[in-house]
């Protein structure tokens, strides 16, 4: 399966944080996905782009929070992550580019 253009829309960037590196350990890997992708397509796209095999797609939307840009009040955006667990002897290394 080759990576089709859209895969880069549903997939935005990995998640570095001290949670997903105790994911990694589970063999799961965490990315920030479009808000509207299913979980069909984040799998379609991990396995195009990366060359891996997925074995189960879970995903969780964090809303944004209310701040103050210099006394103006705003919202961040909404944020949709994917936890995707591979099959075993797959691997996904965040550290380098596509």
């Amino acid at each position: 399966m080759s990576a089709k253009p859209e895969h880069y829309d549903v997939i935005r960037k990995p998640v570095i944080t001290e949670k997903s590196t105790m994911a990694s350990e589970a063999g799961a890997v965490v990315f920030e996905v479009d808000i509207d992708s299913s979980k069909p397509q984040i799998k379609e796209a991990i396995e195009a782009l990366f060359g891996v095999k997925v074995k189960a797609v879970n995903t969780t939307i964090t809303k944004g929070k209310n701040k103050r840009f210099r006394g103006i009040k705003g919202t961040r955006k909404d944020v949709k992550k994917a936890y995707v667990t591979l099959e075993e002897g797959n691997t996904i290394d965040v550290t380098t580019g596509l």
